[in-house]
Order: C-alpha cells, then sequence, then structure tokens
C-alpha cells in the first residue's frame, strides 16, 4: 500500500462558501426554537403574552384587566410574514396564541405611565414604613437611626481612591 492510496481528497472550501452565502451576512448560530417567538412590535408599542387560561378554567379576570390598561391582542393578519401559531376558534380567533397565552401590544407611553405610577407608590409605601419605624423613637430606652439606603456596586478587586 503506498500513501498516495490513503490520501482523503481535499475540500474546494472557497468554491462552496462564495456560491452559497452573502460575503456580508454572518450566519446566525443555532440556538433551541423559542415557543414564544412573537413578530416585532411596531413603533412605539411593545409586546406581551397574557394569560387566557389556568389549567382548565378561562381566566376571563386577566384578560379583562390587561384590555383595561390599554393592551389590544395581536392578530396573525397583522403580520402574514411570521408562521406563528393562531387561535381558530373561541373569543380569541385570528389571534396570535401559544397555549393559553394571546400575544398583545401596548403603547410604550402607557408602559412609561405604568411603570412612573408603581415606582411612585412604592416609594410612598417605603416613606410610610420608615415613618412607623421612626415613631417607635419616643420610647428613650432603644433610638432607631433613620435607615440610610444607597448601594455600590464595583467590579473587580481594584478600586481607585482620590487624593
Amino acid at each position: 500500500m503506498n500513501d498516495e492510496s490513503l490520501s482523503v481528497p481535499s475540500l474546494n472550501r472557497a468554491a462552496r462558501g462564495s456560491s452559497t452565502r452573502d460575503k456580508t451576512a454572518r450566519r446566525k448560530p443555532w440556538a433551541p426554537p423559542s415557543r414564544l417567538d412573537a413578530p416585532p412590535a411596531p413603533p412605539g408599542y411593545k409586546h406581551r403574552w397574557i394569560r387566557t387560561a389556568a389549567g382548565n378554567q378561562e381566566d376571563r379576570t386577566n384578560v379583562a384587566g390587561k384590555l383595561r390598561e390599554g393592551y389590544e391582542f395581536v392578530r396573525a393578519d397583522e403580520h402574514p410574514d411570521f408562521a406563528a401559531p393562531v387561535a381558530e376558534d373561541g373569543r380569541h380567533a385570528g389571534v396570535i396564541s401559544v397555549g393559553n397565552l394571546v400575544l398583545a401590544r401596548i403603547p410604550e407611553e402607557t408602559v412609561e405611565e405604568r411603570n412612573e405610577y408603581y415606582h411612585s407608590r412604592a416609594h410612598d409605601l417605603q416613606t410610610a414604613v420608615d415613618n412607623d419605624m421612626l415613631k417607635a423613637n419616643q420610647h428613650d430606652s432603644m433610638r432607631i437611626q433613620r435607615p440610610e439606603r444607597s448601594s455600590r456596586t464595583s467590579f473587580g478587586s481594584s478600586q481607585t481612591r482620590s487624593k
């Protein structure tokens, strides 16, 4: 047996790559598929999946609450290029859905207003807790200091100090 009979044929990778792919586009690496893929939201909106049932019970309260908040359902005919499961019958017929979830959109300004509302409410509750705690200072045997809340983040082990 000679060495020529054991040689492996070489591949012409340059020819293969140039004919099947555009030079500027890179191949997207494989990732497991997500069951909750959704079409991109239009400018000024955000998408969210809303639960329509829990177990075998319809959750009309959740759906009605989300609609009152400003959500609206995303219909499959609005995104003809997007291959998604669609509710075929019932009250959510034609809406993009996965299992007991339907896709809905909400304006970004509504999201910001809602976030500001809950941030303000959390601040008010924290202030009330602090004030209630400080009422205990009326007893002289044990004084409670006003709480100091701050956070600091540092990266790595070296810290810079100013002189």
